[in-house]
């Protein structure tokens, strides 16, 4: 994906922040804890934060968190749902903190969205020495058959190229992390995966994969023409046509530290 297809696509998400904030994942607590195991305190950073679904996993496992979200509609949906929480306008290329102020930054679904040669000395300037730096993101698993003809039916725009186990891994191995100069600031990766579930009806998945980037940048009859082929496959299974299922997820988690 080029720049500018790069943010038309970043970019997509205020438009349906009612609907993102509805319908999309929380985290799994395991795997913000995980991220968070060998960090040197608990002061986080929520980066890219958008209507707070990794803000509260975070409240949750007793992190003292600062949000930070670019879009104005993705950030009152935030403080809607977070009253409480602190919530700053910024981005992962102009974080509004002071130096060494946090002890971990992690973006839930946002790394792949940084501008990471100006991004990285910008997470590093805010983490202290020995702080962490981690990417989550919610991907459905595929193991599951019906998962996989789901990928199949509803194509990239809905299902893309982080958003099963195995195209996770390879997308995210090294691709996400800070280029350049600001690479000497940061270790070695490491990868996990956490299981993890959303109760789900047809109507609700639907709703829930309409909020993909891919789909909100697609011309509207187009767009239409892919949610219904979708709602007609989870209409054919047996796991999906009557009622609330599961979808099965990993909770997936790329770690690095700062040096």
């Amino acid at each position: 994906m080029g720049q500018d297809e790069r943010l038309r696509h970043a970019a997509s998400f205020g438009a349906a922040a009612t609907a993102y904030a509805e319908h999309r994942p929380d985290y799994a607590q395991d795997a913000v804890r995980w991220a968070l195991e060998s960090a040197p305190g608990l002061r986080v950073l929520d980066l890219g934060a958008g209507t707070g679904k990794l803000t509260a996993t975070l409240v949750a496992v007793g992190a003292d968190v600062t949000a930070v979200e670019p879009d104005p509609a993705m950030l009152t949906e935030l403080r809607h749902a977070l009253p409480d929480a602190r919530a700053l306008p910024g981005s992962a290329e102009a974080i509004p903190l002071p130096d060494a102020s946090v002890d971990a930054v992690l973006a839930g679904n946002a790394m792949h969205w940084f501008d990471m040669a100006v991004a990285g000395p910008e997470i590093a300037r805010v983490l202290v020495p020995g702080g962490i730096l981690a990417g989550l993101w919610n991907v459905m698993d595929d193991r599951a058959d019906w998962v996989a003809g789901l990928a199949r039916v509803g194509g990239s725009a809905a299902i893309g190229p982080r958003d099963t186990p195995t195209s996770w891994r390879a997308a995210t191995a090294d691709l996400h992390l800070p280029k350049t100069g600001a690479a000497a600031r940061f270790g070695s990766p490491e990868q996990a995966e956490f299981p993890h579930g959303q109760r789900r009806t047809a109507d609700s998945l639907v709703a829930t994969l309409a909020t993909r980037a891919g789909m909100l940048v697609m011309p509207e009859q187009e767009r239409e023409a892919a949610l219904g082929r979708i709602h007609a496959f989870l209409e054919s299974r047996p796991e999906t046509m009557d009622g609330e299922f599961t979808l099965p997820m990993l909770t997936c988690v790329l770690r690095v530290r700062r040096l």
